[in-house]
């Protein structure tokens, strides 16, 4: 076989290098891991690029597979395609440089540690608050990493407590381990991360911060952590008191 066959045959990992080789389409895609669907306006000014520049940009993502659109109306929303997309996108984010930038301002700045203390990676929890989290179920048995990241029988029991059911999506594996940007630790992701994820929210053990990806722990979640993981200096370490 010779090189101009291996090129011809297989997966184009260049056409999918190529889509997040703009910084652009990259921004778009690190915005989108909050989980929620964008309009293309409101891509377009958290860019700051013109509508029509938007547009064509999100064509291509759409059309590369990175995200999937519905439309309401005149309205098109779009999303990361996936949950596994999010997951690349953000273990992509962990392996690449930091880019040099001017002095922030005081509440960008702000903005940037609220990230980093807790945050929502698409579908589940990320930043120091969500490995933290992982490691807590690590050091309980709940989570075993030994021959790949699995639920213990412990686990299945700790989520049936507290009546977390076991997501029955086969297709999605139950825990997955993602590679935290900030950390640099991985955090529980896969269908239990998720419902985990879902459980915090729903039970107030978390709340959005503004209408980014940042999160804070509550005191309701702080007693939760105490009471379901143990104490840890972690749960006084993620955020402010909303």
């Amino acid at each position: 076989m010779n090189s101009r066959d291996t090129h011809s045959e297989g997966p184009d990992l260049a056409a999918l290098a190529g889509l997040l080789a703009d910084g652009t389409r990259a921004g778009f895609c690190l915005a989108l891991l909050d989980g929620r669907a964008w309009t293309a306006s409101e891509l377009a000014r958290h860019a700051g690029v013109a509508a029509s520049t938007a547009t064509e940009h999100l064509n291509l993502l759409v059309a590369g597979g990175l995200l999937a659109q519905e439309r309401q109306g005149r309205h098109r929303y779009v999303r990361l395609a996936d949950p596994a997309m999010a997951e690349l996108i953000e273990n992509l984010a962990s392996m690449a440089p930091r880019r040099a930038a001017p002095a922030p301002s005081l509440p960008a700045v702000n903005r940037s540690r609220a990230l980093a203390r807790a945050r929502t990676c698409y579908d589940h929890l990320a930043g120091a608050l969500g490995v933290a989290i992982t490691t807590a179920m690590t050091h309980r048995g709940l989570l075993d990493w030994e021959h790949g990241l699995t639920l213990t029988g412990d686990g299945t029991a700790w989520l049936h407590r507290l009546g977390i059911p076991l997501p029955p999506d086969k297709r999605r594996p139950p825990v997955r381990s993602c590679l935290d940007w900030t950390e640099r630790r991985p955090h529980l992701a896969g269908a239990v991360g998720s419902a985990v994820c879902r459980h915090a929210f729903d039970s107030g053990w978390i709340t959005r911060v503004g209408t980014g990806r940042a999160v804070a722990l509550t005191d309701t979640g702080r007693r939760a952590l105490r009471e379901h993981l143990g104490p840890s200096d972690d749960w006084s370490d993620t955020g402010p008191r909303p």
